[in-house]
């Protein structure tokens, strides 16, 4: 086989497999996890504790809370907590301004505060173990994590509390969706959350490896006892580690499909980049777990590689794509000019046959979760599902370079991060969203 053959041969490979990995992960939009498994006979409902971790979120803190605080029903009572961080804008003022008996607002001054989201979180759960060891609630009481721009759908405890009742769940995660997604920066991070993310944690809710967001995730109490006096860490994505940890005791986390978190959606390109590149470097950070998954008697050789997928593939995503971009280069200039690069000589007659064959597995997965976002949602207009999918490509490109940033960060041992800061919004922001099914 001729060192060309060999090229054509691996970039063949290379087209046929990403668009078909994306079409069979899509399918997995449409298989909607229950809870299933025998329930635990209970005659108290559980009792939600809502954690809101905020450093300087006057903007939207109000309605954070005020849409936590509607979350609570006869059967999912809820106490909201929000942490002040060291906030030195208006965020006291307007947490003030709210008169509810179920709210509790915990204030950090410096130098404890603003040590990072994991130590506010850390400081709330103390509070709440103090509360539920005095009351003897501790077995029934449910920590969950909404960020500072998070819109809790009503009625979704129904369908987390609906999980909880195997005793095997020790966590639960709910959907995310972005609410601000008429800018299209935004409109592609509720494609990616809502469709992709979606998805994938569909799957992994099959092979029993959900992982845990910072936005929605709900935890039993008891769970983040066992996981010592600081559940949370100072990773940068202390919400993966926080999901590997409850993996490793054994216990079973869920994802509640229908039960949705809105956030905010980025709208800077440079924020962007800038969020992602954390992400990166905390997904890094996490590569540290796969020897104890390895040797965890419990994980299974389905649930170990699909472990390994999310935690490794977003370092061969960099060099892989440095290495295509590189390759596809090299092949297009030799196309051009006909001279023999390192063994490849094109003909000028095949460029736009291979150029066309590029181009429609470069946009193939963006159409593909196009089409899944307008069918499985239905609350954006055809010609806006166009118009994503076609940017999405870009966007994994930007998913690329943030992991180069990440990789370089990690390496130069720079660790510190300044907070994104929030767009400013109106009261109570409408959201279009599909209604809760009955969980049955």
């Amino acid at each position: 086989m001729t060192d060309t053959t060999q090229f054509a041969t691996f970039m063949l490979v290379l087209l046929v497999f990403w668009p078909c990995y994306n079409l069979v992960l899509a399918l997995f939009v449409w298989w909607r996890p229950k809870p299933g498994g025998p329930e635990v006979p209970s005659r108290h409902p559980l009792q939600y504790w809502i954690i809101i971790p905020a450093l300087n979120e006057e903007r939207v803190v109000a309605n954070t809370v005020r849409a936590a605080l509607a979350l609570d029903g006869a059967r999912t009572p809820v106490q909201v907590v929000v942490v002040d961080d060291g906030s030195d804008d208006g965020t006291p003022q307007v947490l003030a301004e709210i008169d509810d008996h179920r709210l509790h607002v915990l204030r950090r001054t410096l130098p404890e505060a603003r040590k990072g989201k994991g130590e506010a979180l850390n400081h709330a759960f103390g509070y709440i173990r103090a509360i539920a060891e005095e009351a003897g609630t501790v077995h029934r009481t449910i920590v969950g994590v909404i960020d500072g721009d998070g819109r809790g759908e009503p009625g979704m405890l129904s369908e987390i509390s609906a999980y909880f009742a195997q005793r095997a769940v020790g966590a639960v995660q709910c959907r995310v969706r972005i609410h601000n997604r008429t800018n299209l920066l935004a409109f592609l991070q509720d494609l990616e959350f809502s469709c992709v993310v979606d998805a994938s944690q569909s799957l992994r809710d099959a092979v029993g490896t959900v992982g845990l967001g910072g936005n929605g995730q709900f935890v039993r109490l008891r769970t983040l006892m066992d996981l010592g006096e600081a559940p949370w860490s100072a990773c940068l994505v202390e919400d993966l580690e926080l999901g590997l940890r409850v993996h490793l005791t054994g216990q079973r986390i869920r994802y509640a499909t229908h039960a949705t978190i809105t956030q905010q959606g980025l709208v800077d390109v440079q924020r962007l980049l800038r969020q992602r590149t954390r992400w990166g470097q905390g997904n890094l950070q996490c590569l540290g777990y796969v020897p104890k998954l390895i040797r965890a008697k419990h994980v299974g050789s389905v649930a170990l590689m699909e472990f390994l997928q999310y935690l490794l593939t977003p370092w061969l995503v960099a060099p892989m794509t440095l290495l295509v971009t590189a390759l596809v280069g090299v092949n297009f200039y030799a196309q051009s000019t006909g001279l023999e690069i390192a063994g490849y000589t094109a003909s000028g007659s095949n460029t736009l046959l291979a150029l066309g064959i590029w181009l429609v597995a470069l946009l193939l997965p963006g159409l593909i979760w196009g089409l899944v976002h307008r069918l499985r949602h239905g609350d954006e207009p055809l010609w806006r599902c166009l118009l994503v999918s076609l940017a999405y490509p870009l966007f994994l490109i930007l998913g690329a370079v943030s992991t180069l940033r990440a990789l370089y960060r990690h390496f130069a041992g720079r660790n510190t991060w300044a907070k994104t800061e929030r767009l400013a919004e109106k009261e109570n922001p409408a959201v279009a969203m599909n209604p809760l099914p009955k969980i049955a």
